[in-house]
């Protein structure tokens, strides 16, 4: 499994706008300032975050990004979701082997007695599962409370 920095900086202004949810809006010049991102690369990242009705986004002089919920209400498999495409752990992530079209073009000579199929399927639940249940006030919390919840798993 390996997450893009569309995901890391996606969460990391997702985190921004949790914990300044006081203000009406936050323009992606507050987050690039204070994070050092690429205002281009956050803008199209904050658009993914749109269209998946995590952010809302105004225009204008008093415009900016907002949450388009509570941050209880928005997961972090929501926001993978958003930012990688499709479901959090598809086939791909783990039976890339498993595949029918990747299976075309390698030699597989035990795809019918393959043990790891079901390990891979479970890999999925379990971590679709958590972070189903991982919200992005939680994450935007205090570390301690943080490490708490991956300490429960």
């Amino acid at each position: 499994m390996k997450f893009t920095t569309k995901t890391e900086y996606g969460l990391v202004c997702l985190i921004y706008m949790a914990r300044h949810v006081s203000a009406d809006m936050v323009t992606i010049r507050e987050i690039v300032k204070t994070e050092h991102f690429s205002p281009a690369y956050i803008e199209k990242i904050l658009q993914k975050l749109r269209s998946a009705n995590i952010v809302i986004s105004h225009q204008g002089k008093q415009g900016g990004y907002a949450l388009a919920r509570p941050a209880s209400q928005i997961t972090l498999k929501e926001i993978i979701e958003a930012l990688e495409g499709g479901s959090t752990f598809d086939v791909h992530t783990f039976g890339v082997f498993c595949d029918p079209v990747i299976r075309e073009k390698i030699v597989c000579t035990h795809f019918s007695m393959c043990g790891l199929r079901p390990v891979w399927q479970r890999t999925k639940e379990l971590l679709d599962n958590f972070y189903g249940s991982v919200t992005l006030e939680t994450i935007a919390k205090e570390e301690h409370q943080v490490k708490n919840l991956v300490a429960a798993v």
